[in-house]
Order: structure tokens, then sequence, then C-alpha cells
């Protein structure tokens, strides 16, 4: 599938490729890799190269390391999602939400269903990466977890994980909007915010089980909480 999506990009006129290179539209491709379906194309500036790439790991690498009853949680969910979901990926956005599932497709090379990207419609939505960013999901455990890790050299790493994660409950929370549009929103949401806490605990003790606190000060303060 990620071969035949950019071998149809490539297919198309030159002088489209070369207006989108110029503006700086670039496209990266991931894919959950328990499942053929669907393949998530992010859709970014070339300014922001190094957040669609956390963007792209959270599908292909975390998703795998979540527990299973989060994957479970999703499993039907996904199995109905369109073959191909655009994620424009933007800094922010006017309505100040974290992001949206489009009713019509609008990126422009896929606003029509082609032969190419295997004849069915595809999904849109967004995501605001630096609404994201600033974004407590649970307040209390992301505030507490900020504490624990403040003191030691593994605080980025814990946020750039922190951020994949939300990157990829909000995927999944949009998607579920794709496939179930008739299901409440505080259904959808608290779905999605379960993956979060469940995915993110997991991680934090994975982290501690791995490190010894003598060493890396990153969680010295576990011990102590």
């Amino acid at each position: 599938m990620p071969d035949a999506v950019k071998a149809y990009l490539h297919s198309r006129p030159r002088w489209m490729r070369g207006r989108e290179w110029l503006i700086g539209r670039r496209y990266a491709f991931a894919a959950f890799p328990d499942r053929p379906k669907p393949l998530v194309v992010v859709a970014y500036s070339r300014r922001d190269s190094v957040k669609a790439l956390e963007m792209v790991r959270a599908v292909e690498q975390d998703w795998a390391e979540v527990p299973q009853q989060c994957r479970d949680a999703y499993e039907e969910i996904l199995q109905h999602a369109p073959k191909l979901v655009i994620i424009q990926f933007r800094r922010t956005n006017i309505c100040g939400c974290l992001g949206h599932r489009h009713v019509v497709v609008k990126e422009q090379p896929f606003a029509e269903a082609h032969e190419g990207l295997g004849g069915d419609p595809a999904g849109e939505l967004d995501i605001a990466f630096q609404r994201v960013e600033s974004w407590l999901a649970l307040p209390l455990m992301d505030t507490a977890l900020d504490t624990q890790f403040v003191a030691g050299s593994r605080l980025r790493e814990f946020h750039t994980e922190r951020l994949r994660l939300r990157f990829l409950s909000i995927l999944l929370h949009e998607i579920n909007h794709m496939v179930r549009s008739q299901e409440r929103e505080a259904s959808i949401r608290e779905r999605s915010l379960s993956f979060y806490r469940d995915a993110l605990a997991q991680y934090v003790e994975g982290a501690k089980a791995s490190l010894s606190f003598t060493i890396d000060r990153s969680f010295s303060r576990f011990e102590q909480d």
C-alpha cells in the first residue's frame, strides 16, 4: 500500500509535484505494524519535519508497545477504518482544538477516490501539534509525572514519548469518529483518554524497571512519592 500510494503521487504531472515541493508540502507514510489498514499519510510542511517524524513513530512504533487492552479497544474500529487516513499536520488551528475529523477530504492529491489509492474514499483529519504539546490530557497524572522526571536526565525522552502517545490517542479518537459517526462524544473521549492513560502508565513502569535509580536520577524520586 505505501508503495502504491508513492507511485500514484509520483505519477501526477511534474508541475503539480514541483509546486508542492516549492511551497514545502511533504508527505510521510505510517503503517500500523499488525494490520493492513489504515495506511496513515502525514501531510506536513517541510519546516515541521521533526514533529511529523514523531507522528510516524507513534503509529509504527508506539502502537506495538502499548498494552494489549489498549489495542483491543480499537480492534473493530480499525478494521472498519478507511484504507487511507490523511492527517493534515499543522502547528495550530483557528478554533483552538487539538484536531478535527474532516467530512470531506481537502488534501488535494487524495480528494477523489483513485485506483492508485485502492479505489476507495480516504478519510481525513487534522492535528494541531503545538496545541497537543501544551495539552494536559489528564491534568493530575501529567503534572505528577512531570514532577517525577524534572530532576533527571531523561526528562526530554519522557516528553517526547508522552507527545507521541498523545498524537496516537488523538488519531485513534478521530478514526473512531469516522467509523462510528453516531457514537456520543463522551464515549469516544473516554476510550481515547483510557488509551492514553494506560499506555503512558505502562511506559513509566517499564522505564522504572529498566533503570538503576542510583545511576540515573531521572527516576530517583519515584520511591519517595
